[in-house]
């Protein structure tokens, strides 16, 4: 007849009772492994699409606002190859700890995705959660994760409409999100951009500044307005989206808005500008660059205003960057800014023949511009004078 050993431990009572413990820890670590994303400690997509109809629900029965985020990690598989799995969970945990840690304690944050992340916010609009973006994409800039310095993200915002489904509001989240990526990523963009009362607002802040900058300087402000003509040109040229043109225009015509910080006697000097005079001058794109980000949804516009002084071979200002890294609409700029420059007559200089102009931009592409930005540019401004028609200006 079989005997329970003497140190098998407690009655059979107490061994079932510890089983069953045993299990209800298991199905508990289970459910949290279902819940929680093991690299970045957020909420994984099942847990997510629950939590979405909830606040939808809510948002539809007592008409309170509702957006959500959607963010995507630029060059996230270029990191995985370059620097490895670990250096690519060290990239996830970084985005994920700075979305937590700027989100609200009703957000609901989560990775949905391999380098995806959608945040839900209550009681926020498309306005709200489309600043939130702009304030990301600024503090992962200054991310440093693991071997990976500057973090680049694309991000599509919506917000839920009473008659639309919570399904319905995610996809124009992501729809938005594919325009961002088209458009060369590093933007945050709108779903639902032709009706929302944001775009109009943006579109009117331009007009108020564009005119500040005409009447500080009315040089200043024909000159921008003349460049985003060129641009326009230039971006067609070179097969930009429409949406993509149109931010680059409108950051032409505002990129020299930080010289309404520049005194009279340094902006309109005849002669040359000293040392300490010319840092004073150089710090416009970073003037420019701030007075842009105040404005929601225009951090995309701002980052080409900080830019547009940057050169192709990384000796510009204010950040040295160089080549593709300078964003393609600051290289466009540039080169459109430096030809109106040239042919127009200033205070310390006279102005340059059309052929001159070209010469130099010639010249200096490889250099200083972009060459296929100066190849676009010059064929455009040749073949208009070809044409007999007068070159964009």
């Amino acid at each position: 007849m079989w005997k329970r050993p003497e140190n098998a431990g407690g009655s059979v009572a107490d061994q079932l009772a510890a089983a069953g413990a045993r299990i209800a820890q298991l199905e508990a670590e289970l459910r949290a492994s279902e819940e929680r994303d093991p690299v970045t400690g957020l909420a994984t997509l099942n847990r997510f699409r629950a939590q979405l109809e909830t606040e939808a629900g809510r948002g539809r029965r007592h008409g309170r606002e509702l957006a959500i985020a959607v963010l995507d990690i630029d060059g996230f598989r270029a990191a995985n190859a370059a620097h490895g799995h670990a250096a690519g969970d060290a990239v996830l945990r970084g985005v994920g700890e700075l979305v937590h840690s700027h989100s609200r304690a009703h957000d609901f944050a989560s990775r949905t995705g391999g380098d995806e992340f959608e945040i839900l916010m209550p009681e926020t609009g498309l306005e709200g959660a489309t600043a939130w973006c702009e304030r990301m994409l600024l503090e992962l800039e200054g991310l440093r994760a693991g071997p990976v310095e500057g973090i680049r993200i694309s991000a599509g915002v919506a917000a839920l409409e009473r008659e639309e489904s919570a399904a319905a509001m995610v996809g124009h989240a992501h729809a938005a999100l594919d325009r961002s990526r088209r458009d060369g990523g590093g933007r945050v963009t709108a779903g639902h951009a032709a009706d929302d009362p944001l775009e109009a607002g943006r579109r009117d802040a331009v007009s108020a500044l564009a005119v500040a900058l005409l009447e500080r300087d009315r040089y200043t402000g024909e000159h921008s307005e003349s460049v985003v003509d060129l641009v326009a040109t230039v971006g067609r040229g070179l097969g930009l989206s429409d949406e993509h043109i149109d931010q680059i225009k409108a950051a032409a015509l505002l990129h020299d808005i930080g010289k309404v910080a520049i005194p009279d006697e340094i902006l309109n000097k005849p002669a040359e500008l000293s040392d300490t005079e010319w840092k004073i001058m150089r710090d416009h794109t970073k003037v420019g660059e701030r007075i842009l980000r105040a404005i929601p949804g225009m951090g995309g516009v701002a980052r080409i205003v900080r830019s547009e002084h940057e050169r192709w071979d990384g000796t510009g200002y204010p950040d040295g960057l160089a080549g593709e890294a300078i964003p393609v609409g600051a290289r466009m700029i540039l080169a459109c800014d430096a030809y109106h420059a040239m042919i127009s007559n200033r205070p310390y200089r006279k102005a340059l023949g059309h052929a001159a102009a070209l010469d130099e931009l010639v010249k200096h592409a490889g250099t200083q511009f972009d060459p296929a930005v100066v190849e676009v540019l010059v064929g455009a401004l040749y073949g208009s004078r070809q044409s007999g028609l007068e070159a964009p200006a």
